[in-house]
């Protein structure tokens, strides 16, 4: 019983920070219509700039540097790369190989800057531990799951009572009528990229911290298992984004924590759970948990 819950409370945690970098796929497609594949090199040059900033400026100003920073890389990609023509929505899947092109140039300058290294990103936690009831938790898991809650909240409170949220949602519905409305898609959609590329920097935070290692080159890879937590959520639904992570987290905690069980599934099987998990849901809908069928005029 100790056991189940030790991974379920990980699977809780594991999902609340895929929550955040789910939440920034959606975010961006619902502005743009483009699939940021270069999502998991922004998180780690938010997540190198934390580790290489924290000892002048303490985690703190340095994690609000790395937020800053990454946000204004993510806006201005979007801003001066992929709207270069204007924001056009039927270039989106043109703009979509252009960000593989950017992960590329980012990813290997950062890989060549940490090299082998495992960087530190001075997280308060460190490696403490707490009890809850027959539990043993890491610090650094609860606080993924409080500050993953409060930053979530603030993101649906955003969409939900700002000026900015509305002209991103009337966009995502129908980008002619809402620019014949005032609304100033460019800025929009670039802003939308920042709050994105902000939540993938805060994120870094929490997948290099205990009881992972560090930072390493390797760490953007891991946004490519909120990926499939966006797509089963449904692209266009921040609501599936937070299902489909949660969903994500919960099925990788307890695949790692039952390996020996499931060991007739092979050796790292957990590491390919969360794509056969979303191939197992889109066979039954296509569209993601929360996506609904779009109308077309025939």
């Amino acid at each position: 019983m100790t056991s189940l819950l030790d991974n379920v409370f990980n699977g809780l945690a594991l999902g609340a920070v895929y929550a955040l970098v789910a939440l920034g796929f959606v975010i961006i497609f619902k502005a743009s219509g483009v699939m940021n594949f270069a999502h998991g090199s922004l998180l780690l040059l938010g997540g190198y700039l934390t580790a290489v900033l924290h000892d002048d400026l303490g985690f703190a100003g340095a994690l609000a540097v790395s937020v800053l920073v990454t946000a204004a890389v993510a806006g201005a990609m979007d801003r001066f790369l992929l709207q270069a023509g204007g924001p056009d929505p039927h270039t989106a899947h043109v703009q979509t190989i252009v960000t593989i092109g950017v992960d590329i140039l980012i990813l290997t300058d950062l890989s060549r800057r940490i090299g082998g290294d495992l960087l530190s990103l001075g997280d308060p936690w460190g490696d403490s531990v707490s009890g809850l009831g027959p539990v043993t938790v890491a610090d650094s898991r609860i606080a993924a799951i409080v500050v993953s809650a409060v930053v979530i909240a603030g993101v649906f409170a955003l969409f939900r009572y700002t000026t900015w949220g509305l002209s991103l949602r009337a966009s995502a519905e129908d980008v002619e009528a809402a620019a014949l409305m005032g609304v100033r898609l460019v800025r929009v959609r670039m802003l939308a990229w920042c709050l994105a590329g902000a939540l993938a920097a805060l994120a870094a935070v929490f997948l290099a911290a205990f009881p992972a290692p560090g930072l390493e080159r390797t760490t953007g890879q891991i946004a490519l298992k909120a990926f499939p937590a966006a797509i089963l959520g449904g692209m266009a639904s921040p609501p599936g984004a937070l299902a489909g992570s949660l969903l994500i987290g919960m099925t990788e905690a307890l695949v790692a924590g039952y390996q020996s069980e499931l060991h007739v599934l092979g050796e790292g099987f957990g590491d390919v759970a969360p794509y056969a998990v979303m191939v197992l849901v889109l066979l039954v809908r296509p569209t993601g948990l929360f996506g609904g069928k779009a109308a077309v005029r025939v």
